[in-house]
């Protein structure tokens, strides 16, 4: 619980005290397509599949920060620092940058509590190595829509 906590608050600390490009706005829509599409996407893998899980396999709350706190700040960084304007290669290399950030990171989340708090099933690493940057490119499609609706709509 010590990692988790640790991860919550230092996500969310440099997720709002960097945050130069994202308004108030689009971190609500953010933070809730994010909880909202993890949520979903563990109602299966997490909770009926059972392949992988935070603390216990049941539905617990001390599962609620990882799935409510935990990934909408990480998501605002990666959108915060996303290189837009940039050519194809320095995007495709942030890519790489996240790719292999967050699998170190989740390594971390499998030591033993209390720093860590994600077990394995029958997931994999590299699962979530081919699968984080599939998420990545929801999330940028999501935010970029969110702008182009933003940009229509006369406050």
């Amino acid at each position: 619980m010590i990692g988790l906590i640790i991860a919550i608050v230092g996500f969310n600390l440099i997720a709002f005290t960097t945050n130069k490009r994202l308004t108030a706005n689009q971190i609500v829509h953010i933070w809730t397509f994010t909880s909202i599409f993890q949520g979903t996407f563990d109602s299966f893998v997490d909770f009926k599949f059972h392949a992988y899980w935070y603390f216990t396999k049941d539905i617990d709350w001390k599962g609620v920060p990882a799935h409510l706190a935990l990934l909408p700040p990480v998501n605002m960084i990666f959108l915060n620092w996303y290189p837009f304007k940039s050519p194809l290669r320095v995007q495709t290399f942030y890519f790489i940058y996240w790719g292999i950030g967050t699998a170190m990171y989740e390594l971390i989340t499998l030591l033993p509590e209390p720093w860590g708090y994600l077990h394995y099933g029958w997931w994999r690493l590299w699962y979530s190595v081919l699968l984080n940057p599939i998420l990545l490119l929801i999330l940028l499609g999501y935010y970029k829509w969110i702008v182009k609706i933003e940009k229509n709509y006369k406050w």
